[in-house]
């Protein structure tokens, strides 16, 4: 697929926001080693790929139950958010093109949400405090659907929300879960390359419809 195609052909853009948005997973990965570590675990190696395409509550179930916790869900909720919120709403970047991309979808009408595994209340503080929050249409979390974004759920709840339909649609992702759950919904996957799914790579170019490491790739 042609990447400039997605104006012709596409009527709605559907944004995964850690890892490809925004460059975020850092906080995560802090979080984890500080959460874990006062606990007197390390992080395990598979850790971060298992509970990449769940969302918050689903995590938190699974960190009780693998680590054998006594934190109740919700505090173990809260932790992880007063933790991450300053960085958040502060500290956390756009990846490189993001906005300019941003600014060329609104000039072309095409309408752009944002599916994500995150809490909603840190997405709003994070998009606000990059300054783009009014250009979306939609926020859709991993709590308003039933299965992670290993399924297409997620991303049917978004295209539902926006009034456009999938075949009109392209979503932006980058780690392969979330890309083999967006195709296997029938959705047009561009996946944007980040640290953390590095070891996918292959796998993630061969299902994607396409991939970049800059979003000014889908303008020139």
């Amino acid at each position: 697929m042609k990447k400039n195609k997605i104006i012709d052909d596409y009527k709605a853009v559907i944004f995964d926001l850690d890892g490809t948005l925004v460059d975020s997973m850092w906080v995560w990965d802090k979080v984890d080693e500080e959460f874990l570590g006062k606990r007197g675990f390390a992080v395990p190696k598979d850790y971060q790929k298992t509970i990449q395409p769940m969302g918050l509550e689903k995590v938190a179930d699974y960190t009780i139950e693998r680590f054998n916790l006594k934190d109740s869900k919700e505090s173990v909720l809260k932790e992880w958010h007063d933790m991450a919120v300053d960085a958040y709403a502060t500290r956390v970047k756009l990846k490189p093109g993001a906005r300019r991309y941003i600014e060329y979808l609104r000039e072309k009408k095409v309408i752009i949400s944002v599916a994500t595994s995150n809490g909603i209340e840190l997405v709003e503080k994070c998009l606000k405090g990059l300054g783009i929050y009014e250009c979306f249409h939609s926020i859709t979390t991993a709590s308003e659907v039933s299965r992670g974004k290993g399924f297409p759920d997620i991303y049917d709840k978004s295209c539902s929300k926006m009034g456009i339909d999938k075949n009109k649609t392209i979503v932006f992702e980058d780690i392969l879960e979330a890309i083999k759950g967006a195709k296997d919904g029938g959705y047009t996957v561009i996946a944007m390359e980040d640290e953390g799914s590095l070891g996918d790579k292959v796998n993630i170019k061969k299902i994607s419809d396409g991939y970049i490491k800059d979003f000014r790739e889908m303008i020139n």
